[in-house]
């Protein structure tokens, strides 16, 4: 048996270990679902007529922890899932467990799979052995970076859509708290009320006041929305709202220099980037209209040229 077939049987093999891996962590996800509906039906039988039946939403923990958890705190879950990917997981907005353990189910599926597939598709009797395990190598190390290089083009993306969400939510932070409003009631409206405008903000937002409104202080409550999306303006937004909090005053005109400050900071960003697509375009123009150019004012003299070469050797 050469090392290539080896090769191909030791991957089939992982294929197969990883299909019964799943198999049992689908099975005891069934019974431990089966379980918690049983003892759904039991507290609803148990409960009085007038009662109203329990939201899906309050029962939402018992499917949380259903989730097999203890395979992304182990040692292996820990490499597979980094720090690095589960700060990309929120900064995309999805569910940590149910997101971290999607990342691991994937990365451990397409490292296997993009193999079976380059083998399938790429390889053939004949290719040597060095040329067949570095594509192997290859697909291997693309199937398992992936699902990471997904992740963060959209936190990428959401990171850019704070940066143009900033300025409207502090106009209106700003607007709200000139009608009379408390800081509370301010950004109580703002999640609630402007979420379809500020979507990724409104819903950091939200979450930050229920943790609040659950007994967590102002500056713990916002320590997320300062610090997930690596953006200077927001975090300096909720320093500024921290220590209003905390010391008390007028917001009004602190809010109305932050939002002078941003925006001439959003003019000094476009105007780089006005010079940046200056330069870029200067180098289209002389790739492309250059050669038209030459052609329309040095055509008629080429031509010129030609004819008066062709006279001569006639004559």
């Amino acid at each position: 048996m050469t090392p290539l077939h080896l090769a191909i049987l030791a991957l089939i093999l992982l294929a197969l270990a990883l299909l019964l891996g799943a198999g049992l962590l689908l099975r005891q996800q069934a019974l431990r679902s089966q379980s918690a509906k049983t003892l759904q039906r039991a507290l609803g039988q148990g409960a009085a007529p007038g009662d109203e039946p329990a939201n899906p939403a309050d029962l939402a923990f018992l499917r949380d922890d259903q989730l097999p958890t203890h395979w992304l705190n182990s040692r292996l879950g820990r490499l597979l899932v980094a720090d690095e990917d589960r700060r990309l997981i929120a900064q995309c907005g999805f569910p940590s467990t149910r997101a971290q353990l999607a990342l691991l189910v994937s990365r451990c599926a397409l490292a296997v799979a993009l193999p079976l597939l380059a083998n399938a598709l790429l390889l053939g009797d004949a290719d040597p052995v060095r040329k067949t395990y570095l594509v192997l190598g290859c697909a291997f190390g693309a199937g398992f970076m992936l699902p990471k290089w997904l992740l963060g083009h959209w936190a990428g993306k959401r990171r850019d859509k704070v940066g143009q969400e900033l300025p409207l939510f502090v106009d209106l932070l700003g607007l709200l708290q000139s009608v009379g409003l408390s800081l509370d009631q301010s950004l109580q409206i703002i999640a609630a009320d402007f979420r379809h405008v500020l979507p990724v903000i409104g819903a950091e937002l939200d979450a930050a006041n229920r943790q609040y409104s659950q007994g967590r202080t102002r500056e713990h409550a916002f320590q997320r929305i300062a610090h997930l999306h690596d953006n200077p303006h927001l975090a300096d937004l909720v320093t500024l709202v921290i220590q209003v909090d905390r010391h008390g005053g007028a917001i009004q005109e602190p809010i109305r220099q932050f939002s002078e400050r941003l925006r001439l900071q959003r003019k000094t960003d476009m105007k780089a980037r006005i010079g940046k697509i200056t330069v870029k375009m200067t180098v289209v123009m002389v790739t492309t209209l250059l050669p038209a150019l030459i052609v329309i004012t040095a055509g008629p003299g080429f031509l010129a040229i030609a004819r008066s070469v062709s006279s001569m050797g006639t004559r």
